[in-house]
């Protein structure tokens, strides 16, 4: 009679009474609109309060009943039962799930277990006490806390309740197991991107757009910017931990949102938000296990489209997996997802006038001038070409595929003749020495290391660096004459701040992630950049547009 009533236990926890109320009061699909990615408040807003607190009110009358139901069998069954109905509304067997994504993190169910305590023995001033504890926690203004205060309180407790060993072993495991549900709100609480009670909630709206910028580590200490991550510094330095471990490790874990860049307000006054998005795996790791680094990208997508954002860019090294977001998008088409290269090249674009103009008033001649591209083989770079071409006396291609490489080559010289534009002598290798005699070199590779270094580099060249990570050593500074200018950064309009760094200034932001923003405060989305492909007029849109919302490229 037991076993059976256990069982019954955890199938009431995992009968889904809140999405089915919430499904037909609302017409949401509280998938996407509840507080286990948005928050009490966001879930508040997209749900209406009525089919909200009923869907609370269902969840704890299971927990009520379940528990009551063990309760029959003795105060210390009841807790156990406690237990088994918070699993089953976490983790539900698949019949009752209907193919969603794991449930929220259970509020109304953890608050029926203490009041079907209390109906099952626990004393009254224990049962208030619990219940003042998390009223108190509240006053935090984190839900998560409050929470977690009732199954703490609850585990404490039964130290001094008259009851079985076993009993108090399943208390603290359903402390346990809400501590483990509420890991990213506890993570994300010292990250300071939590939301509290009473915060504007981060919806899409008229005033406000919202979007998700896919990120990693450039290195280890990056990686250590996180809270979540930080505890594995001094374990490393002391010797305790190895590096290539917590590479391993970091490899078990999926998306999370680590950072948010707030303050981003748009000429025409709408706000931009912007949710970072990690899975931890760092540059080789991603170039080396491109099935992996596909699925995490294809998991921040669906992570992205949780938390309410209707754009994800994918950053850095994550722009090339899948190829160049495809699969993403087509694996996640419920989301937009963009990887950056057409604002990218649009900065470039908008950039090297300039970066030309500054170089001739040196007293060089650009005319006489040898240019080299790095990374040829690539849209950005070999854009740079078409660029500077007609402009020089001799361009210099590098990339790692010489066949490409020459015919692009091939390319560039019809195009050219058509025009009537100079043609300058073209160089194809795949030698990174022959840039020893460039004075201009222009570089954009998708190399997690740096590629340029002192040996390659002319006295007094002018190199524009375009890669992420950089391309260039931060030796080749150090040279007398030579001047290296960033790349592909933008300064967004408005005040905005984030609690990482970047690593590209206070107040700036790598052009694929403005390009995600902007895509989304458009909403024009046949712009999007996917695949190795990059129209023109796309390019165009994204400067021009750009420019009216108020971003800046830095130059």
């Amino acid at each position: 009679m037991g076993l059976f009533m256990a069982i019954l236990a955890y199938l009431v926890g995992a009968l889904p009474l809140g999405y089915w109320a919430v499904r037909r009061l609302s017409g949401w699909d509280p998938r996407w609109a509840s507080s286990y990615n948005l928050g009490l408040e966001n879930a508040l807003q997209r749900l209406g309060i009525g089919p909200a607190l009923l869907a609370f009110v269902l969840d704890a009358l299971k927990g009520l009943l379940a528990v009551w139901l063990g309760g029959r069998l003795g105060f210390s069954w009841g807790v156990v039962f406690a237990l088994l109905v918070y699993l089953g509304h976490l983790y539900p067997l698949r019949p009752f799930s209907q193919g969603a994504p794991l449930r929220g993190r259970g509020a109304g169910v953890l608050l029926g277990t203490i009041l079907g305590l209390h109906l099952s023995g626990l004393p009254y001033p224990h049962t208030l006490a619990l219940l003042l504890l998390g009223a108190l926690t509240l006053l935090t203004r984190y839900v998560s806390l409050a929470v977690l205060a009732l199954p703490l309180g609850l585990a404490f407790l039964t130290t001094f309740l008259p009851m079985e060993p076993w009993a108090r072993l399943a208390a603290w495991g359903l402390f346990a197991v809400a501590l483990w549900r509420h890991k990213e709100n506890i993570a994300r609480m010292l990250e300071g991107i939590e939301p509290r009670l009473g915060e504007p909630p981060p919806l899409p709206s008229e005033k406000q757009v919202v979007c998700a910028f896919m990120i990693h580590p450039l290195t280890l200490e990056d990686l250590f910017q996180s809270p979540r991550f930080r505890w594995a510094r001094p374990l490393i330095e002391r010797g305790i931990l190895s590096r290539a471990w917590v590479e391993r490790l970091a490899e078990f874990f999926r998306p999370m949102k680590v950072g948010e860049l707030r303050g981003v307000r748009t000429a025409d006054g709408r706000e931009i938000r912007c949710y970072l998005i990690s899975a931890p795996l760092l540059p080789h790791q991603i170039t080396g296990k491109p099935d992996l680094a596909t699925l995490r990208a294809i998991q921040g997508a669906r992570l992205a489209r949780e938390l309410g954002c209707t754009v994800v860019g994918l950053g850095a090294f994550w722009s090339v997996v899948g190829e160049k977001g495809r699969l993403v998008q087509e694996a996640v088409p419920e989301i937009e997802v963009t990887n950056g290269g057409a604002y990218t090249a649009g900065t470039v674009k908008a950039a090297i006038p300039g970066i030309l103009a500054h170089f001739e008033q040196t007293g060089r001649r650009l005319g006489e001038a040898t240019a080299a591209v790095v990374g040829a083989n690539g849209v950005v770079a070999f854009g740079i070409a078409r660029q500077i071409a007609p402009l020089v006396g001799k361009l210099i291609l590098v990339g790692r595929n010489l066949e490409r490489l020459e015919k692009s080559a091939a390319s560039l010289r019809q195009n050219l003749e058509r025009k009537g534009q100079p043609v300058p002598k073209i160089v194809t290798t795949l030698d990174i020495a022959a840039i020893r005699e460039a004075d201009l070199v222009f570089s954009a590779t998708s190399d997690p290391r740096p590629v340029i270094f002192p040996e390659h580099v002319k006295p007094g060249a002018w190199i524009y660096d375009e890669g992420v990570p950089p391309d260039v050593d931060e030796s080749v500074k150090g040279l007398p004459g030579v001047r290296v200018i960033p790349g592909g950064v933008v300064r967004p309009p408005g005040n905005m701040t984030g609690n990482l760094d970047l690593h590209f200034g206070e107040g700036a932001v790598p052009a694929c992630l403005a390009e995600t923003m902007i895509l989304a405060a458009e909403g024009a989305y046949e712009r999007k950049s996917l695949g190795g492909e990059t129209k023109s007029e796309n390019i165009q849109f994204f400067v021009d547009r750009a420019e009216a919302l108020g971003f800046r490229v830095v130059d």
